[in-house]
């Protein structure tokens, strides 16, 4: 039925401060920035996975109350707004390094765990992402995996 997930929407503050995070740190780059007249509409991909863009999206552009709006951004600067999105890599420890050394502010550090290493930071407006590198085959979760998760 579906062959992919082409774009994912992620709310940001501000688009130029957007770019400068995912683009000038996290390494994406632009696909579309197109003035619309009511709204930009500004999306970017990995270079090594051009197929899924992210649309930086700002609350309340092309509809919307004001009060859902102020909630919208309320919800994202508290980081309430769930996972932004999940990056894979081939070496965490040495992406956290190398975003460390460019000021990127960690939430928490690389961590082995049962699908691989696994690291997480905040964007500038409050998203979360997570850095991964996920293990070959199936994984296997344990009760202790499950009770340092739930804080057990």
């Amino acid at each position: 039925m579906f062959t992919s997930i082409a774009i994912t929407s992620v709310f940001v503050l501000d688009q130029d401060e957007a770019l400068d995070f995912y683009v000038g740190k996290l390494g994406f780059e632009v696909h579309d920035d197109v003035d619309m007249g009511f709204m930009r509409w500004l999306t970017i991909a990995l270079p090594s996975d051009p197929g899924h863009e992210l649309v930086l999206e700002v609350p309340g552009v092309g509809g919307g109350s004001p009060e859902t709006t102020a909630a919208q951004r309320d919800l994202l600067t508290k980081g309430a707004l769930g996972v932004a999105c999940i990056l894979n890599t081939d070496d965490c420890r040495g992406v956290f390094e190398r975003l460390s050394a460019q000021g990127v502010e960690f939430t928490e550090e690389p961590q082995e765990q049962p699908y691989g290493i696994d690291c997480a930071l905040r964007d500038p407006f409050g998203n979360h992402i997570r850095i991964t590198q996920r293990t070959q085959g199936p994984v296997e979760v344990t009760q202790a995996d499950v009770d340092r998760w739930s804080g057990a």
